[in-house]
C-alpha cells in the first residue's frame, strides 16, 4: 500500500477510520433489531372506553324529585293565595283536606314499595300543605286572632304533628327535623304576643335553646339532633348579645339573664366536648359580664374598666385553681382553657385602654412645643387621661408575675414598666415627681438588664429560642433605654435638671457598661459617651459659648474615650467606646466650620490624639493613617486661613510621605509595582502644577514644573521605573508643548496656507513607508516599558 504520509500518522488514521466503522455498524444492528420487533409483535387489541356517565341515577332521580316537590308546593301556595275566593267554604275545606291527607298518607305506601325518595318528597309537600291549612284556617274561621299569637300557636301545633308524623313514619328524614324547626317559635312569639320585651324575649329564646339541647340529648335521628343542635346555637347567642347590651345600662336586669347564659354555656361544654373550648369561654365572658357590670352600677365611671379587668383577673384565677389537671371531668383541661381565655380577653382589651396613656408618658417629652430651659412644660398628648388605667397594668402585671412561663413573666415585667411610665401622665404628678419617677424606672429597668436572676427564678430550662434570663435582660435593658431617654428630653425644660440628668444617666450607663455583657455593654458604653458629650454641650450652652468654642470643648469627649481604650485596649468595648468618640468629634468639626482657624485648631487636636492611639499596636495601621489625614486637613484648613492659593502648598505635604512610604514599601518588597508605590504621590502633586501651569502667565512654575518632571522621568529611566518614566514624560512633553505654544503658532502664521497640507502629506509617506519598522519599534518600547515595575 503506497501512501505518502509516515507510517506513524498513516496508522493513527487507520484507528480512527476503523473506530468510526464499528460505532456506524453497531447503530444499524440497534436498528435492525428494533424493526424485526415491529415487523413480528403482534398488534393488541385497543381497549374500547364507554363515557362515563356525568350522574348516576340515584342523584338524576332526586333532582327529579325535588323539581316535582317545589312544583307542587308553587301550585299549593298559589291555589291558597289567589284561587281561594272563587270556591265555597265546604270545597275550601275539601280541597286542601283531600290534598294534605292523600300528600301525608301517600308516603306509607310508597314506602312499603321502597320508593324513599319519592316518599321524601310527598312528605315534605305535605307539611307544606300542613302551613297553608293553618294559614287558610286563619283567614276564614279566626280572622280576629292576633297574628302573634295565632302564629305561636299554630307553630306548637305543627311542631307537634309534625313529630307525632316523623315519629310514626321514622324511615322518612324530613318531618323529624322539620318538627325542631318550628318548635323554635312558639315561645319567643307567645312572649311578643303577651307584649313581652327585649329581655323577655331573650329568656324565651334562652328556653327555647335549653329544650333544643334536650331533644338533641335523647335519642332522635341524626338529622334531628344536628337540626337542634344548630337552632339552639342560634338562638342562644340572642340572650348572650341581649344580657351584654344590657348589662351596661340596667345590670341588675341584665345579670339574672347572663348567669342563665352561663349555666347553660358551662353545661354544653362538660356534655360536648368537641364545644368545651368555645362554650367556656362563652360562658366566661357572660360570667364577667354579670360581675362587672353590677360593679359599674356600684362604682364612680372612672372604675368601670378596672372592675372588668379585676373581674377578668378573679375569674381566670379561680378557673386555673379550681379546675385542676387531677379533676374527674374529661373536658376539664378546654373549660380551664376556656375560662382563662375569657378572662384574659377581657384583661387584654382593659390594657388597650390603659395603652394610650403609656405612649403620652412616653413620647411626650419628646414631643416638645416649648424651648429648652424655658421653665415652660410641654401639656399632655392628646388631653387628659383617666386616673385608674396604672391600676389596670398593675392587676395586669400582679397576674401575670404569678405564671411560671417565661412569656408571663416578660410581659409582667413589660406591664411594671409601662406603669411607671403611665403613672405620670395619669395622676399628673409635679414636673420634679415625674422627672424623678422617670429616672426611677430606667434605674429599675436597667438593674433588671444587669441582674435578670431576679425575675427568671422558678423557670423551666431554658427553650430551644433563647434563655429566660437573656430575653428578661433585653426587655428591661430597652425599657430602661427608652425610660433614659425619656428622662433627658424631660430634663431639657429646666436648665439645672438638665445637668443633673444627664449626671444621672451617665452614671447609670457607665453601670451598665461596666457589669453588662455582650452587646448590651457595647450600647452602654457608647450610651455613657454620649451622655458625657451633653453634659460638655450643655456646659458650653450654659457659659454661653459659642458653638465653636463648644466645638473645642467638645474634644474633650474623645481625649477622655482615648484614655479608656488605652485602659481597655484589646476589649471589645474598647472598639465601642473609642468610635464614639471619634463620631463626637466629627460634630466638634462640624460646630467649628464657622471660624477656619478654630477648625484648624480641632482638627490638629484631634491629629495628635489619633498619634496617641497609634502607639497602640492594635490600633497603629489605622490611627497612623488617620492622624496622617488629620494633619493634612489640619495644615490645609491653616493655609486656606492665610489665603494661600498655590496648589504645590496643599500638594507638597502628600506627595513627600507618600514617596517615603513608597520607598519602604520597595524596600521591603522589591517585586512591588512603580504605580502602587510613587504614582499616588507623584500625580498628587504633578497633576495639579500642569494644570495650573497651563494657565499661569508667568515663567516660573512652568519652569520649575519642567526641572522636576524632567527629574522624574530621568529617574525613572535610570532605575527602570515605569509610572516615573511615564507620569515625567508626560507631564515634561505637556509643560514643554505649552511653552512652546506661542512660537508654533507665529510659525504656522508665517509660513504659506499650502505648506501644512504638503507637510502633512510627506509625513504620512514617510510614515507608509517605513511602517513595519514604526511597529517594531512601538512594540520594543512596550515591551521594555512592560518589563519596568
Amino acid at each position: 500500500m503506497d501512501s505518502s504520509l509516515p507510517p506513524a500518522e498513516e496508522l493513527v488514521l487507520v484507528d480512527r477510520e476503523l473506530a468510526r466503522l464499528d460505532a456506524h455498524r453497531a447503530q444499524l444492528l440497534a436498528r435492525r433489531d428494533w424493526l424485526l420487533r415491529v415487523l413480528y409483535t403482534p398488534v393488541a387489541a385497543a381497549p374500547v372506553t364507554t363515557p362515563r356517565p356525568e350522574a348516576t341515577p340515584r342523584s338524576a332521580q332526586n333532582v327529579l324529585l325535588t323539581l316535582g316537590g317545589v312544583l307542587l308546593t308553587v301550585a299549593a301556595v298559589a291555589f291558597t293565595l289567589v284561587s281561594w275566593g272563587s270556591m265555597g267554604i265546604g270545597g275550601r275545606a275539601a280541597v286542601l283536606g283531600v290534598v294534605t291527607s292523600a300528600a301525608l298518607l301517600a308516603p306509607v305506601a310508597l314506602l312499603r314499595k321502597g320508593l324513599r325518595s319519592t316518599a321524601e318528597s310527598v312528605a315534605a309537600l305535605g307539611l307544606v300543605l300542613t302551613l297553608l291549612d293553618a294559614y287558610a284556617l286563619h283567614r276564614v274561621a279566626l280572622p280576629d286572632t292576633g297574628a302573634l299569637s295565632y302564629t305561636a300557636s299554630a307553630a306548637a301545633v305543627l311542631a307537634a304533628v309534625w313529630a307525632g308524623y316523623g315519629a310514626a313514619l321514622t324511615r322518612l328524614r324530613i318531618p323529624l327535623p322539620a318538627a325542631v324547626a318550628m318548635a323554635q317559635l312558639p315561645l319567643p312569639l307567645g312572649v311578643l304576643a303577651a307584649g313581652g320585651g327585649m329581655l323577655s324575649f331573650a329568656w324565651a329564646a334562652l328556653a327555647t335553646a335549653v329544650l333544643d339541647l334536650a331533644a338533641a340529648r335523647r335519642a332522635l335521628p341524626a338529622p334531628a339532633r344536628i337540626t337542634a343542635l344548630v337552632m339552639a346555637g342560634a338562638l342562644g347567642g340572642l340572650p348572650l348579645i341581649t344580657g351584654l347590651s344590657l348589662s351596661t345600662g340596667t345590670p341588675l336586669r341584665a345579670t339574672p339573664l347572663l348567669l342563665a347564659c352561663a349555666a347553660v354555656l358551662l353545661y354544653v361544654a362538660v356534655r360536648t366536648a368537641p364545644a368545651a373550648l368555645p362554650a367556656a369561654a362563652l360562658a366566661g365572658v357572660a360570667l364577667i359580664a354579670s360581675a362587672g357590670g353590677l360593679l359599674r352600677a356600684a362604682l364612680p365611671e372612672v372604675w368601670t374598666v378596672p372592675g372588668y379587668a379585676l373581674c377578668g383577673v378573679v375569674l381566670a384565677a379561680v378557673a386555673l385553681r379550681a379546675l385542676t389537671r387531677g379533676t374527674a371531668l374529661p373536658e376539664a383541661g378546654a373549660i380551664r382553657r376556656g375560662l382563662a381565655c375569657a378572662g384574659g380577653g377581657v384583661l387584654a382589651l382593659a390594657l388597650s385602654w390603659a395603652l394610650p396613656s403609656v405612649a403620652a408618658g412616653l413620647l411626650g417629652p419628646l414631643a416638645r412645643t416649648t424651648a429648652p430651659w424655658s421653665g415652660e412644660h410641654a401639656e399632655p398628648l392628646l388631653g387628659s387621661y383617666p386616673a385608674t388605667a396604672p391600676l389596670v397594668l398593675l392587676l395586669a402585671a400582679a397576674a401575670l408575675a404569678t405564671v411560671p412561663r417565661l412569656w408571663a413573666r416578660c410581659a409582667a415585667l413589660a406591664l411594671a414598666w409601662a406603669l411607671l411610665t403611665a403613672l405620670p401622665v395619669s395622676l399628673g404628678l409635679p414636673y420634679a415627681a415625674t422627672l424623678a419617677l422617670q429616672l426611677l424606672t430606667a434605674v429599675a429597668a436597667l438593674g433588671v438588664a444587669v441582674r435578670p436572676a431576679l425575675l427568671t427564678r422558678g423557670l423551666p430550662e431554658p427553650g430551644p429560642l433563647a434563655a429566660p434570663a437573656e430575653a428578661v435582660a433585653w426587655l428591661g435593658y430597652a425599657g430602661g433605654l427608652a425610660s433614659a431617654v425619656g428622662a433627658v428630653a424631660l430634663g431639657l425644660d429646666v436648665r439645672a435638671a438638665t445637668f443633673a440628668v444627664l449626671g444621672v444617666v451617665l452614671a447609670l450607663l457607665t453601670g451598665v457598661a461596666v457589669l453588662a455583657t455582650g452587646v448590651r455593654r457595647l450600647v452602654g458604653a457608647c450610651g455613657a459617651v454620649l451622655a458625657a458629650a451633653g453634659l460638655v454641650g450643655a456646659g458650653a450652652v450654659a457659659a454661653q459659648a459659642g458653638p465653636e468654642v463648644a466645638g473645642l470643648l467638645l474634644l474633650a469627649v474623645p481625649a477622655g474615650t482615648v484614655g479608656i481604650g488605652a485602659w481597655l485596649r484589646r476589649r471589645p468595648v474598647a472598639v465601642a467606646v473609642e468610635a464614639t468618640g471619634a463620631a463626637v468629634a466629627l460634630c466638634a468639626f462640624g460646630l467649628t466650620v464657622g471660624r477656619p482657624a478654630l477648625l484648624a485648631l480641632a482638627l490638629a487636636l484631634c491629629g495628635v490624639l489619633a498619634a496617641a492611639t497609634a502607639v497602640r499596636p492594635e490600633r497603629r495601621r489605622v490611627a497612623s493613617w488617620t492622624a496622617a489625614a488629620l494633619f493634612l486637613l489640619a495644615g490645609w484648613v491653616r493655609l486656606a486661613v492665610w489665603d494661600v492659593t498655590a496648589p504645590e502648598a496643599y500638594t507638597l505635604p502628600v506627595t513627600v510621605p507618600a514617596l517615603v512610604v513608597g520607598v519602604l514599601r520597595r524596600r521591603r518588597d522589591p517585586e512591588a509595582s512603580s504605580w502602587t508605590a510613587y504614582g499616588p504621590g507623584l500625580a498628587v502633586t504633578l497633576l495639579p502644577s500642569l494644570l495650573a501651569a497651563w494657565t499661569d502667565p508667568q515663567w516660573a512654575r512652568p519652569l520649575l514644573l519642567g526641572l522636576a518632571a524632567l527629574a522624574v522621568t530621568l529617574l525613572g529611566a535610570r532605575f527602570r521605573l515605569q509610572a516615573l518614566l511615564v507620569l515625567g514624560g508626560t507631564v515634561l512633553a505637556l509643560d514643554g508643548l505649552h511653552e512652546l505654544a506661542p512660537y508654533v503658532v507665529q510659525v504656522v502664521g508665517a509660513l504659506p496656507r499650502w505648506l501644512p497640507p504638503a507637510l502633512a502629506g510627506l509625513l504620512l509617506l514617510a510614515v507608509g513607508a517605513t511602517y513595519e519598522q514604526r511597529l517594531r519599534d512601538a512594540r520594543r518600547l512596550r515591551e521594555r516599558l512592560g518589563r519596568m515595575r
